[in-house]
């Protein structure tokens, strides 16, 4: 049984790496922001590196600092890496009076339970060693009553609630002060972006201001919000787009022809189920009496595959819940199971390795009732994806001239394997709640070299076996001959 398995898996492997690697276009050049896909965390929650920063913490507490820090993230880079993000997003890093950086005291100084100056830059030496990028935060306003600027009257502020203040825009010192800011802030670190947050009180000019400062002294540096904007940000998130998803995948059988906004707009956003200031789908998915792993592998599949730049908050892999802050920012545990998290990184590979999955045409082909099929296209490459987000099977015929003549569909993520039909479609059908990932290759009868490679991995194995047998009889027979004597 076990010979059988290793010989199952050995194939499968050949069979991935023939289907993936010559099908896909890896991406050429320098990346740009729709090339990446986020992981989106909080320094204080991921992981405790270094105890001597453990300054009053309590791990009990949901409110306090529980630990985090730079050396932490830095230790735990490969959980990310074997993931397939490429781009980690740390939030707000300056000395703060809350665990999540929301109510920072300064503009320069770092937190000390995040750890020291030298601690930040080695930890971007070791995300830029691996190959991954980092974005901080800068938060623009509800800073802490007690920020030093605030006690300096370096700029005007307005009172805002729960101990915060907003700093006054009408004032024509202020945008160019919080400028100076953030360009200290973008060239005193290796950073490979900065995300503005609590943007909301200033305009698109102001914004804009701003952005063009950093890109004088950064041209290469991501600007990106947390918010809906205008303004000329790399990229920002779309309420619009996250209700919809979040309505399609929270449940099985849902109204899913909200889904059609991703044919309606062409934009190539942050996409998103949630995010570290709200409630997690997987709250939702509780609420209404779902399981949330069979959820998640649905939902993950279409975060992936959609047009956008994939944002995923920490936990997410381990299915963290939560309603609110700080529920739903726990302490990350590593030893829970991360069934998912091997899923994020399968579709995460896919999605590196092909520029059609990244930036290529969208096509709508069905979307009824929570079954959704969809196409992304380019000139060297056509991706088919579906998924059945129904609680019955689910079958859909897709026409020829929609994915071309002579073509097979290989499902990548559970080996489905579909050839069009005598009449001229491709008849896709899934079990409930599930997905697969189709590529559209070229239909040669039988696959010869997978045949040939198939072959050999028997023949290994079985002279592999065939020497164990032999050396254990001979082992045998030298005992019985000792025994004799």
């Amino acid at each position: 049984m076990k010979g059988r398995r290793l010989i199952g898996v050995a194939a499968a492997v050949l069979l991935l790496f023939q289907i993936v690697m010559p099908a896909t276009s890896l991406a050429k050049g320098e990346s740009t922001i729709e090339d990446e896909s986020i992981y989106d965390l909080l320094v204080d929650r991921f992981n405790n590196g270094d105890g001597k920063n453990d300054i009053d913490v309590d791990a009990q507490d949901p409110f306090a600092f529980n630990g985090g820090d730079f050396a932490g993230i830095a230790s735990r880079l490969q959980h990310i890496i074997d993931m397939g993000f490429t781009l980690i997003s740390i939030g707000p890093v300056f000395e703060t009076e809350t665990y999540d950086g929301g109510k920072p005291l300064s503009y320069t100084k770092l937190e000390p339970h995040f750890g020291t100056e030298d601690e930040l830059k080695a930890l971007l030496k070791e995300v830029h060693n691996k190959k991954l990028k980092l974005v901080a935060d800068f938060p623009l306003g509800k800073v802490s009553a007690n920020h030093e600027w605030v006690k300096e009257d370096k700029i005007p502020s307005l009172p805002a609630e729960n101990g915060t203040v907003n700093w006054d825009v009408s004032d024509s010192t202020t945008v160019e002060a919080l400028t100076e800011a953030v360009v200290e802030f973008a060239t005193s670190y290796d950073l490979d972006g900065i995300r503005l947050t609590k943007i909301d009180a200033f305009s698109d000019e102001n914004l804009n201001s701003m952005i063009s400062a950093i890109r004088n002294v950064k041209p290469d540096m991501y600007i990106l919000t947390d918010e809906e904007s205008e303004a000329n940000f790399d990229a920002s998130p779309n309420t619009t787009v996250m209700d919809a998803l979040r309505q399609t995948f929270a449940t099985s059988d849902p109204d899913s022809s909200v889904m059609d906004v991703f044919d309606e707009s062409n934009s190539n956003g942050i996409i998103q189920f949630d995010d570290l200031a709200g409630s997690r789908l997987t709250y939702e998915m509780v609420e209404a009496r779902m399981f949330p792993p069979t959820r998640w592998k649905v939902a993950a599949t279409a975060l992936f595959t959609l047009p956008g730049i994939p944002l995923v908050p920490y936990g997410t892999e381990i299915a963290v819940n939560g309603k609110e802050a700080p529920e739903s920012h726990p302490f990350f545990n590593f030893k829970t199971d991360m069934e998912l998290a091997e899923l994020i990184g399968n579709l995460n590979l896919l999605r590196n390795q092909s520029e059609t999955l990244r930036n290529g045409d969208f096509e709508m082909l069905h979307n009824k009732g929570g079954f959704l099929v969809y196409k992304r296209s380019s000139k060297d490459e056509t991706w088919i994806i579906a998924i059945n987000n129904t609680t019955k099977t689910a079958s859909v015929e897709i026409p020829v001239s929609k994915i071309g003549d002579n073509k097979k569909l290989r499902g990548l993520l559970d080996s489905d394997l579909i050839r069009e039909s005598d009449d001229d479609v491709f008849r896709i059908v899934l079990d409930r709640e599930m997905a697969e990932v189709y590529i559209a290759d070229e239909d040669k009868g039988y696959n010869t070299p997978y045949l040939i490679a198939s072959i050999l991995v028997y023949i290994i194995f079985l002279g592999f076996l065939f020497t164990a047998i032999k050396k254990g009889r001979a082992r045998r027979k030298q005992e019985n001959s000792i025994e004799k004597k």
